[in-house]
């Protein structure tokens, strides 16, 4: 396999690396228990999405 003919600046390499970071899950509040939960998520708390029990409470605990 070839090799790089130029060797590549810091400048370029981090460039690069810049969007290699790890960001942090958004959480919001559920309404219901007032517990963070994931957006878009059945609360893994009280079993609600959207107002409406999606999961029964005996299947959570």
């Amino acid at each position: 396999m070839p090799n790089p003919v130029k060797r590549h600046s810091k400048t370029r390499r981090n460039t690069r690396r810049a969007h290699d970071f790890l960001k942090q899950p958004s959480m919001s509040v559920c309404p219901q228990c007032s517990e963070p939960k994931m957006p878009h998520r059945v609360c893994p708390n009280c079993g609600t999405y959207k107002g409406r029990e999606v999961i029964s409470a005996e299947k959570i605990s």
